[in-house]
């Protein structure tokens, strides 16, 4: 089977609306083994969009279209797909009433403009959508079928899950033919792409470059892994690619088969031993605070933070003396280690994390450039305070970004090589009993 996408709405053709739609139904046409040739993005214009089904139409077997559903005037998707097909639209009286009792149901009233989204192209299937108001459509034209979906994105998740996914599994099922794709996700957090390169060699010699695709951001590294086949051979291919590319990554993966950031497995972690942490920042301005609390239950092993910018709030909130600040600087090993220790006395926690650095534009020198930063981790061990210097690239967002993400790495590599506590007496198991990464 062979597919196309179109997206249509003029504000995708502008710079501050992503056309995600696209991405999610590639996703599932490669999951059901659906060769996709080709992707569209048009603007609110009822010809130009005629034209793109007509082209795209004549070489698929399946069109999916999302956008232009709406109850506006520029909402042209049902017009344009019934000339391009040749057919007539009629207004259906009972989606209206289905329309008009969604409203009724959010104690409010239906506007007369809405009677357009009960507009049905002469043969089509109506798809029902109860996430919202514009029902969808499905059409065959000749060998072609054609969906129509709104371009609201919980409204296009509902509608794939209650329309697209059903048709898709007969349509294989009766073929017999599709080969499905199933994919796994390792993440690496602090390493290069370059470095990851290299390490993988051997995995790429082992199973060739297609299934393995690396995709590197600032701190971290995704490598994500294709399998075809039958179901246990794509588990058993996955498998081992997993197994291989751990050993090769090492300590650096932390989390597989899930897409959980870093902060939200530190949380797993500190849930586990039931430890708690508090942070001292200076050139990441609370980053690091704000990434640890955007996990649910973080009051459970946050305690609070300090921002401590200025040298005279370093001494003053967290109880560095003057003088080491005017000896070693207040960008450097020592004042990082004071501030994470300093941090961790004041909240009365298991772990403290001291943060200082130039984050730039300006205020670097030759000794400590742009991107100069100090990360230290101070635990129940008073003397095993973890440090790190890092001189970080890029901009002042890139530098912070960077440096929250070696912080949240330190904490977690920590907590990894700690002894779990034992599961007796009602305590949680570790993610080690539980299987978890």
């Amino acid at each position: 089977m062979r597919a196309a996408i179109l997206a249509i709405g003029s504000e995708l053709l502008g710079t501050t609306r992503l056309d995600t739609n696209s991405l999610r139904l590639t996703a599932v046409l490669e999951r059901y083994g659906v060769e996709l040739v080709g992707k569209s993005v048009i603007g609110d214009d009822e010809a130009a969009i005629a034209a793109e089904l007509e082209r795209r139409i004549a070489t698929v077997d399946l069109m999916l279209v999302t956008g232009g559903l709406g109850p506006t005037a520029d909402d042209v998707t049902r017009s344009a797909t019934a000339t391009a097909l040749g057919r007539e639209i009629t207004v259906d009286e009972e989606v209206v009433a289905a329309i008009r009792q969604r409203f009724a149901s959010l104690g409010r009233r239906m506007a007369e403009v809405n009677r357009r989204q009960a507009e049905v192209i002469a043969g089509a299937e109506i798809l029902t959508n109860t996430h919202g108001t514009a029902p969808g459509m499905r059409l065959e034209e000749g060998t072609a079928t054609i969906f129509l979906f709104p371009g609201v994105p919980h409204e296009l998740e509902h509608l794939i899950s209650v329309h697209l996914e059903p048709w898709l599994e007969a349509q294989t099922a009766a073929s017999g033919t599709a080969e499905r794709v199933e994919r796994s996700l390792l993440k690496l957090a602090c390493v290069s792409e370059s470095d990851v390169e290299q390490r993988l060699a051997p995995a790429y010699e082992r199973f060739g470059r297609d299934p393995i695709a690396v995709l590197a951001s600032p701190g971290e590294i995704q490598i994500h892994l294709a399998a075809r086949g039958s179901p246990a051979e794509r588990r058993a291919k996955l498998e081992a690619m997993r197994r291989h590319i751990r050993e090769l990554a090492g300590e650096a993966v932390f989390v597989e088969d899930r897409d959980d950031t870093l902060e939200a497995v530190v949380a797993t972690l500190l849930d586990r031993d039931g430890a708690t942490v508090s942070t001292a920042e200076s050139c990441t301005g609370g980053l690091l605070a704000e990434r640890l609390t955007r996990v649910p239950g973080s009051s459970g092993y946050f305690h609070g933070g300090v921002v401590a910018y200025s040298n005279e709030f370093k001494t003053r909130l967290l109880g560095i003396s003057e003088e080491l600040i005017a000896t070693a600087g207040a960008v450097s090993e020592p004042v990082a280690r004071a501030m994470a220790q300093g941090v961790r006395t004041r909240y009365g926690t298991d772990f403290g994390i001291g943060i200082t650095g130039i984050a730039g534009p300006g205020g670097g020198t030759d000794a400590k450039p742009v991107g100069t930063v100090h990360i230290a981790v101070a635990g129940p061990d008073d003397d095993a305070i973890e440090h790190r210097r890092r001189r970080f690239p890029g901009d002042r967002q890139r530098v912070r970004w960077q440096t929250s993400q070696l912080a949240l790495e330190m904490l977690r590599r920590i907590l990894r090589a700690r002894v779990p506590r034992s599961p007796e007496a009602g305590e949680k198991p570790t993610m080690a009993q539980t299987g978890a990464t």
